[in-house]
């Protein structure tokens, strides 16, 4: 997930001044390929933020020498994913969204290792068994250290590097039904490379080229070796700004999609601004706007009109497993959003799928402080790493069971009077909370 403010656009607007071009979007319309589900409910992991026992790269690198919480054993999913996996389907979940860690495979160039490979092959058997769809995302912002030493993306032979790790890994889980993710929200993966001292701001432009050129011969790879496979490269919603940051790398994809894949968390209004303390990490303090998800969806509907729409991430943070001071819960927050999203659907915009970020608590980037999880685990207190359930497990086995919410259902957080997550069009044409509801 993201979890940077908009103070750190900065680094983004330096793309567009160095000089991005938009270039014509043509894309491959999906329907053309088919669907394995008429909808996607899923849950979502990160190799680095829930795996535990971090090999070499960028990301334990930064953790190692930087004031941040220490990683111990994040939330043991290296161990413990047959449970994760469980409580997934416990839920009605269909599709399981986790990283195949590029560090841990190849943790030296020309080596692979197969035992660790052998873990990802019982992480996919586990996840059919239980009858979901994997969703492998290919780079969730970490990478070896040895890709780190010859400077990570800016280097122009890492795109060779990072084919060949997604050669092995499509070959290895070919013809199984997978929806792969390539780069993580690219946009934050050069804000945090930029955060962390991982790149010069000098090279940001040879940085997005390359990770731009790295996606398009992924997409081609996937094709060619899983005819099945569907591609995207999910994106963070920067309220207001998407216009500008789907510039940076979205818009030069965009005929390299199979389906749009969006990660919401934040609104934006003239009542309500808070989103600014995502400036200082303090997540759980911004106030959501859950139909900030509808115009978001609108947005990339009449962007990419061709594009079936999947929200990839969507989540609720909470202060250390606190109850939130505005009162609103994890269970309010899903049944409000998964209302909006019937919405939208309503409204004829072609919604295949949601993941609720994260199936369990885990480590955010420096921090285990905000919890996003629908289980709850204490990983810096509780050496056992117990998953407590949360009220939004409960909620979100009854919107899977339902297919949405029930007929006359009211959000619980009303819409804002002018909202701007897509100005000016959000805020004249606000999202209709009384139209009607469309099955999911």
């Amino acid at each position: 997930m993201w979890r940077v403010g908009f103070g750190r656009l900065r680094s983004v607007l330096c793309v567009l001044v160095l000089g991005v071009v938009l270039v014509p979007v043509a894309a491959v319309p999906a329907q053309a390929h088919g669907w394995s589900r008429s909808f996607y409910w899923g849950v979502a992991t990160a190799g680095f933020q829930v795996e535990g026992s971090a090999p070499d790269s960028n990301w334990s690198r930064h953790v190692a020498s930087a004031d941040v919480d220490p990683y111990a054993r994040a939330t043991d999913f290296r161990h413990r994913y047959a449970e994760d996996i469980r409580l997934a389907k416990g839920m009605g979940v269909n599709t399981f969204r986790f990283s195949v860690e590029w560090a841990r495979v190849q943790p030296a160039p020309g080596v692979w290792d197969e035992r660790e490979l052998a873990y990802y092959d019982d992480v996919v058997a586990h996840v059919r068994a239980a009858g979901m769809t994997p969703m492998i995302t290919l780079d969730h912002w970490v990478y070896p250290g040895w890709i780190a030493d010859r400077g990570g993306f800016a280097a122009a032979r890492t795109v060779d590097d990072f084919l060949a790790f997604a050669r092995a890994v499509v070959q290895r889980y070919r013809g199984q039904g997978v929806l792969w993710v390539t780069f993580n929200e690219p946009v934050e993966f050069l804000n945090q490379e930029l955060k962390i001292g991982a790149l010069d701001p000098l090279r940001i432009p040879a940085w997005q080229a390359n990770v731009v050129r790295a996606h398009r011969r992924a997409y081609d790879l996937v094709h060619a070796l899983d005819p099945t496979g569907r591609v995207t490269s999910n994106q963070a919603f920067y309220p207001g700004f998407n216009a500008a940051t789907d510039a940076v790398v979205m818009d030069r994809i965009a005929d390299k999609l199979d389906f749009v894949g969006i990660d919401y968390y934040y609104g934006l209004s003239p009542t309500n601004l808070s989103a600014g303390h995502a400036l200082f990490d303090e997540l759980w303090k911004v106030r959501p706007q859950p139909e900030g998800i509808y115009h978001a969806l609108r947005y990339y509907a009449d962007r990419y009109p061709d594009l079936p729409l999947y929200v990839v991430e969507n989540g609720l943070p909470t202060d250390d497993a606190r109850p939130r001071a505005d009162g609103y819960t994890r269970a309010q927050s899903i049944r409000d959003t998964v209302f909006w999203l019937q919405r939208a659907k309503a409204d004829g915009m072609d919604v295949i799928g949601y993941n609720h970020w994260s199936i369990t608590d885990n480590y955010e980037w420096g921090s285990y402080r905000p919890r996003f999880g629908l289980y709850r685990v204490d990983a810096l207190t509780d050496p056992s790493l117990t998953r407590r359930p949360t009220d939004g497990v409960a909620a979100y086995r009854d919107v899977i069971r339902g297919g949405g919410v029930p007929p006359g259902y009211r959000p619980a957080r009303p819409p804002a009077p002018c909202s701007l997550v897509d100005p000016p069009r959000s805020c004249v044409a606000p999202a209709n909370p009384d139209g009607p509801l469309a099955p999911l």
